[in-house]
């Protein structure tokens, strides 16, 4: 097989090193012992998306009223603050460790199709997939949050 011992190019005239297959002006191919289907294109194959691992920290908890035991969800905003019961109007401070706090007593959105999750605080610092989207998320508490921002 011949290579191309450089000159001008047979159709555009630009100079063209040796040994080069096409010109780098037109595309002439300058190799005559080529032909233009002998040259393989590869072909595209898209990676597959990379999961993504969302950190989220619960937004609040479910709580048992004391008086009429109906189920009210409380934002973490509350904690150690005096509420009130929606159905029965009593007036008790939100205190997490309280025996009326359930154990499955965790909510939040899940980041990446917005729906509500309802979770048990055993999977708080656990690596999950969302229910609904299968979607990456790690469940942490606002105290590892605020140790990697203090170590930043």
């Amino acid at each position: 097989m011949t290579t191309w011992i450089g000159g001008p190019c047979p159709d555009c005239g630009d100079d063209m090193p040796p040994a080069m297959i096409h010109c780098r002006n037109c595309r002439k191919l300058l190799n005559t012992d080529l032909e233009w289907d002998s040259v393989e294109v590869a072909i595209f194959i898209p990676l597959e998306e990379l999961d993504s691992m969302i950190e989220i920290v619960p937004t609040g908890v479910f709580v048992d009223c004391p008086k009429c035991v109906q189920e009210l969800k409380i934002n973490r905003k509350y904690f150690g603050e005096r509420v009130e019961c929606k159905f029965c109007g009593t007036d008790f401070r939100l205190d997490p460790t309280s025996p009326h706090v359930k154990e499955s007593s965790v909510y939040s959105k899940c980041p990446h199709c917005e729906r509500d999750l309802r979770f048990a605080r055993k999977y708080v610092g656990v690596k999950v997939a969302c229910r609904f989207c299968g979607g990456k998320i790690h469940i942490v508490d606002e105290q590892s949050i605020d140790q990697k921002t203090a170590k930043k």
